[in-house]
């Protein structure tokens, strides 16, 4: 490995210096095939995120978590408390899909779809390089005196920053409670809803907070993944890495050199990759938990290679067993488990999807409840039943009785028609023959209808006597 006998930048994260004090990151803009791929995925990703809150199907948003009122909504399929099972294995699969990509390819997720890095990299970092120019440029102005151009430059940056902030709260509040109700919100006065006025100025503020000043630090001092990166990763892992036994020993380019005979690797230590870093990194000293795979580095050493007419790909994403053995990637026993665990969790999430009904039926016969000896003769058995509609249409139930045939159903009350998306409760009266018991409990079978079409069948107990 490099840098093998000065460790030291391994005893403190980047962003802090020996006396514990920040480091600020200026970092440049990089340019390239990476970057402009990086941004075409995250401009896709904005594009929905700000997008989806707005398109309904079938009347229903395409995502809403409203969580006070218990109803989820994911691309306008509505779920209920009911199928809370389906977002515990839904959660699962995802954060194993993370850990699995993790295993094979490093903290790519970090690098290419998480919103910190997506706001930051392609949102706020960009109107810097817009207003305040480029990171080596913000550093001169910051750290020079105090002037006007400096002042204006600071104040419509953090007004924009401020603005983009709003705009990024209510958005996600839309997830929550609905496009409508936060335009409710915004055209109301504060009073009306002065908590959610409080709250929404809370987020807001973290928000700003988090892009405009503590940034990359989120990744490497409060993100839990950033730590599991060292117990996922190992040397058979794809990740942004720098070809040391190429790239060795450094030294710059000279006019006409034999690079070769002088000792000397491809890299011309020009530190181009370290000053594009969004977290203020050296990808030469090897594995290190701020990398986030964000590939600026690579887009950075590629067109200085390409200067120097020296190959592409001294900082390349590979394997740490391809640099040093000349490996290639390669399925092992971690990766199969994880790949297996991740196929059988979707297996199971469609399966379930598929078996999810409009309808959610509960009939129980009430606890402790013997039968009565009706005056025609006949037996009589009370039940509670629940129906949930999780359909977007109101219907007109009813229930019935299957088997045995003969029999009546009673019920206690009349039964309502059910909105879409509401709860119908009640009880009812099985009334059976006694030529049509079989013994101390008998198997009936109960039928829900939708007016003449049967949603849902449940199978219950008829207790009579011995």
């Amino acid at each position: 490995m490099t840098n093998e006998k000065n460790q030291t930048f391994r005893d403190r994260i980047s962003t802090m210096n020996d006396e514990g004090k920040r480091n600020w990151i200026y970092a440049n803009q990089p340019k390239g095939k990476y970057y402009n791929a990086r941004t075409l995925v995250g401009i896709i990703l904005l594009a929905f995120l700000f997008a989806a809150p707005h398109i309904t199907i079938d009347g229903e948003p395409l995502l809403l978590f409203d969580i006070i009122h218990r109803k989820f909504v994911l691309f306008g399929v509505v779920f209920w408390p009911q199928d809370f099972h389906l977002f515990v294995i839904g959660l699962i699969t995802i954060i194993i899909s993370i850990v699995t990509f993790t295993v094979v390819y490093g903290r790519v997720w970090c690098g290419w779809a998480c919103p910190q890095t997506i706001f930051m990299e392609l949102i706020f970092r960009r109107i810097e390089y817009w207003i305040e120019g480029s990171g080596d440029q913000q550093r001169i102005r910051n750290n020079g005196e105090d002037s006007f151009d400096k002042l204006w430059r600071k104040v419509l940056k953090h007004g924009i920053f401020i603005l983009i902030s709003l705009l990024i709260t209510h958005t996600m509040l839309s997830y929550f409670v609905g496009v409508e109700t936060v335009h409710k919100y915004i055209t109301g006065s504060p009073s009306e809803n002065f908590s959610v006025f409080i709250a929404l100025m809370i987020f807001t503020g973290a928000f700003y907070f988090v892009f405009a000043f503590f940034r990359e630090q989120v990744c490497s001092l409060v993100c839990p993944y950033g730590r599991l990166q060292g117990a996922l990763v190992d040397n058979n892992t794809l990740m942004v890495t720098y070809d040391y036994k190429r790239g060795e020993a450094r030294g710059p380019m000279r006019k006409n050199e034999d690079r070769k005979a002088l000792g000397k690797g491809d890299c011309v230590n020009c530190h181009k990759c370290s000053t594009v870093c969004p977290t203020g990194i050296d990808i030469r000293d090897g594995i290190q938990l701020e990398c986030i795979n964000c590939t600026a580095c690579i887009d950075a050493c590629d067109s200085v290679m390409e200067r120097y007419k020296l190959p592409k790909g001294l900082i390349r994403i590979t394997s740490m067993n391809n640099i040093e053995n000349g490996q290639s990637f390669r399925w092992t026993p971690r990766i199969i488990s994880y790949t297996a665990l991740l196929v059988a969790l979707v297996g199971v999430l469609v399966v379930l999807f598929n078996l999810r009904s409009d309808f959610e039926t509960t009939i129980l016969r009430v606890q402790g409840s013997l039968y009565q000896t009706l005056e025609d003769g006949r037996l009589s058995n009370i039940y509670n039943y629940k129906i949930v509609n999780k359909t977007s249409k109101e219907a007109d139930l009813s229930i019935k009785l299957i088997s045995p045939e003969g029999g009546e159903v009673q019920l206690a009350g009349s039964m309502n028609k059910i909105k879409e998306q509401e709860k119908l409760q009640g009880a009812f009266l099985l009334k059976l023959s006694k030529d049509q018991l079989d013994g101390s409990s008998t198997k009936v079978l109960i039928g829900i209808y939708d007016e003449d079409e049967l949603i849902d069948t449940i199978e219950s107990t008829f207790v009579g006597p011995n």
